[in-house]
């Protein structure tokens, strides 16, 4: 057998699966996929040169809809604090900071296979950057970053790469999800860990009273399944908290302040995108993001509307 007929027959049974592996992808990335397989180079950089160009992204706002998905921002928690309302009542609150958020790549369809947003956050000296990240800051011509992160967008939420989204890119009021690493905790036993009782604190039990009991079975089967419950690492995973409330914003120092849970230490990184949930008014939102004009006052915060009605009071 030729090298030739070597080579045609993996890329003909890969033509044959193709209909059940790319059931869920567009038109035009099955025809690269097709191109890519069955042609020589020269074709294929005319081919990607030719969708580089068919698809355009502007910086100009439109009009978001239900199915629309923006993009996230990266915060930096800055620390709690308390302010009070206009009804006297004490609000307990998190501060967190976004520091110069650019769009640092775009990700499309045809060539990613989905679509989302590469957002930096803050900058770096190039001496603390590897080689690799130097390479891909040059490649997409953006300030080096601090932080990056990819959220993924409808293809109507995509903004060219080099787009500033600040603090108004949230509007006072809305609700917002926020992703982080948690607090470690180190080496911890069931009772701190899972919420276990613990062994008797009286009778019958003798320097156990912390301890997590039995943990396996007798002789059928006579070990210990997967997954029990048992100490251990306690916390440093990422979690989500659903349903922050954002209630003041400061366009001028980059800062949000919201009420809720917010995972992690003082300096970590999070990461911030509307609620899934609790959805916001989206006509309330700027979409894609907000643009700022040359007349807009940055100086002064925004904050979320009360109404007449304290809403940090349970109802009687």
């Amino acid at each position: 057998m030729s090298v030739l007929s070597r080579d045609l027959i993996p890329r003909f049974h890969r033509l044959l699966t193709l209909g059940t592996k790319t059931t869920s992808v567009a038109a035009k990335p099955t025809t690269f996929y097709l191109l890519r397989m069955f042609s020589t180079d020269s074709l294929m950089d005319g081919f990607e040169i030719e969708n580089q160009g068919a698809r355009i992204i502007e910086a100009k706002p439109s009009i978001m809809t239900p199915s629309s998905k923006r993009t996230g921002v990266i915060a930096l928690k800055c620390g709690m604090t308390a302010i009070w309302d206009k009804w006297g009542q004490r609000i307990p609150v998190t501060v967190l900071r976004v520091d110069d958020n650019i769009v640092t790549q775009v990700k499309t369809v045809e060539k990613e296979g989905h679509f989302a947003l590469q957002i930096g956050y803050g900058s770096k000296k190039a001496k603390h950057l590897t080689k690799p990240e130097m390479g891909h800051f040059r490649a997409q011509n953006v300030p080096l970053k601090r932080k990056l992160r990819e959220f993924r967008v409808t293809e109507d939420a995509l903004i060219p790469v080099g787009t500033s989204i600040g603090v108004r890119h949230f509007v006072p009021g809305q609700f917002i999800d926020v992703t982080g690493i948690t607090r470690g905790k180190g080496f911890q036993g069931g009772m701190k860990r899972h919420g276990f009782k613990g062994m008797p604190a009286s009778h019958g039990a003798s320097l156990s009273h912390r301890s997590i009991g039995s943990t396996g079975q007798r002789d059928a089967p006579g070990k210990v399944f997967k997954g029990k419950k048992m100490p251990g690492r306690m916390g440093g995973d990422q979690a989500t908290v659903k349903n922050v409330w954002v209630y003041k914003i400061h366009p001028a120092r980059n800062l949000i302040w919201v009420r809720g849970q917010v995972p992690g230490a003082e300096g970590n990184f999070v990461f911030l995108k509307d609620a899934v949930y609790k959805k916001p008014d989206i006509s309330s939102l700027p979409f894609p993001t907000h643009f700022a004009t040359e007349d807009e006052d940055t100086s002064e915060p925004v904050i979320a509307e009360l109404g007449d009605v304290d809403p940090f009071m349970a109802a009687d």
